[in-house]
């Protein structure tokens, strides 16, 4: 009769925490619906401000900037590491990505309008 509801008991802890999970997996889906809307709205503001070319960096560079936050908003959500971990890993990425970014601009010639 205990070993029952010892049993009957770790059933119902198991169903709790399977469904406070699956409640902040929604949540974390409903907030990364939320920051990409945003940072289409962001983007689709930034493009009509300016007049439609070819050239599509600034536009290019907005939505790489928004997919890294929507990805570092959820591997923070998700992440198994400690707090200190996860800001070390972010700035090391951070630093990473502007590095490449300076190396890109560096490298390309822009006209600058004089002879």
């Amino acid at each position: 009769m205990k070993w029952n509801r010892l049993l009957k008991s770790a059933l119902k802890t198991t169903l709790y925490i399977l469904d406070q999970t699956a409640e902040q997996v929604d949540r974390v889906a409903d907030r990364t619906s939320e920051i990409r809307d945003q940072a289409k709205r962001v983007v689709d503001s930034a493009a009509s401000a300016i007049r439609p070319r070819e050239d599509h960096t600034l536009r290019n560079i907005v939505s790489f900037a928004a997919g890294v936050g929507i990805g570092v908003g959820a591997g923070m959500l998700l992440a198994p590491a400690s707090g200190e971990e996860t800001r070390s890993s972010i700035s090391d990425t951070v630093k990473d990505i502007g590095k490449k970014v300076k190396g890109r601009v560096s490298s390309q010639n822009f006209a600058t309008g004089t002879d």
